[in-house]
């Protein structure tokens, strides 16, 4: 008799134990818990914990509520200004509403990623190609917005929507880099010309100063064959005044008393005595001769005013 009481406790303890263990269920603190009993949801969502249920009555469906990070796969279109591009994005999404993830919708994750990809088709066609490189935030917000007006009754919010790529046909990025490089040639030749202006201003200032004061010349000259001997190399700089270049050119020309008297001769002779032609020629003469003593003076000046300065760049080059 006692083995028999033994044996019937035995059996109801394992089969308590055999019913505990099909009905406990464990609910992770990421997730929340759906009760459905028949077919029917029943209770309030189950919290994280140690839940129990009714074996073959009641069924438990887990809904996880963290952030899903969900590719869109790319999406080829044209934009509103008839550029064909592939755009891929990324959304992130959670639960709110377990219930309405579950009964309102048969796979929430796969109406989210349909949802995105239409989405974005409808973004690329409304947009221009320049908003879709530089106006990415705005981009962004709209197809969120596109995307969280269904997602709503499904119990999911976005959380975050982001353009990641744009890929453009092999013809448009050489007509962009061949833009760009047409507009950085255009702003360094506006600046070179800026630059340009701006310095014949200061060199027009420094030319008028110093032929107020020519000495300031001679002293700019100075210092640039100094410079120029400093560095100590073979250069040898030659100052050479520019007045003394004019005499050289000008004494390889006709003086211009001799070749008009050429050209005037034979009509002046038809219709002058000879005596004013003499006096005509002896005029000329003591005035091509004055010219010919004030250059030769003049080249004797300046002839030493190069000396000088020979010496003075021999000096520089001494120190």
């Amino acid at each position: 008799m006692v083995e028999e009481v033994v044996g019937v406790v035995a059996a109801v303890g394992a089969g308590a134990l055999v019913y505990l263990a099909s009905a406990a269920r464990v609910v992770k603190q990421y997730e929340r818990g759906l009760v459905f009993r028949l077919g029917r949801v029943h209770g309030d969502v189950r919290r994280p914990g140690f839940n129990l249920i009714v074996p073959g009555v009641e069924r438990l469906r887990k809904v996880n509520m963290q952030i899903v990070t969900m590719p869109v796969p790319a999406q080829e279109g044209i934009t509103r200004d008839n550029v064909t591009v592939r755009v891929d994005a990324v959304v992130y999404f959670k639960v709110v509403d377990p219930a309405a993830a579950i009964v309102n919708v048969e796979d929430y994750r796969f109406a989210v990623s349909q949802m995105a990809q239409t989405s974005l088709r409808s973004i690329i066609g409304k947009s221009e190609l320049d908003d879709l490189l530089s106006n990415r935030e705005k981009l962004n917000q709209g197809l969120e917005l596109m995307i969280d007006s269904p997602a709503v009754e499904w119990g999911v919010t976005i959380d975050r929507v982001e353009i990641k790529d744009v890929s453009l046909p092999d013809t448009m990025k050489r007509s962009m880099a061949r833009q760009a490089e047409a507009d950085r040639e255009r702003r360094a030749r506006l600046i070179n010309a800026d630059a340009e202006y701006q310095a014949s201003k200061k060199l027009a200032q420094a030319a008028h100063q110093m032929a107020d004061t020519p000495s300031a010349l001679q002293l700019r000259l100075l210092q640039t064959v100094m410079a120029v001997a400093a560095e100590k190399n073979s250069t040898l700089v030659l100052p050479i005044p520019v007045e003394l270049l004019r005499f050289l050119e000008r004494g390889g020309q006709p003086p211009p008393s001799e070749s008009s008297g050429h050209a005037e001769t034979p009509g002046h002779a038809e219709t002058s005595g000879p005596g004013e032609t003499s006096g005509h020629g002896e005029a000329s003469g003591h005035a091509e001769t004055t010219e010919r003593a004030e250059i030769a003076e003049r080249a004797v000046d300046l002839t030493e005013q190069a000396g000088e300065a020979m010496e003075q760049v021999r000096r520089a080059v001494e120190q």
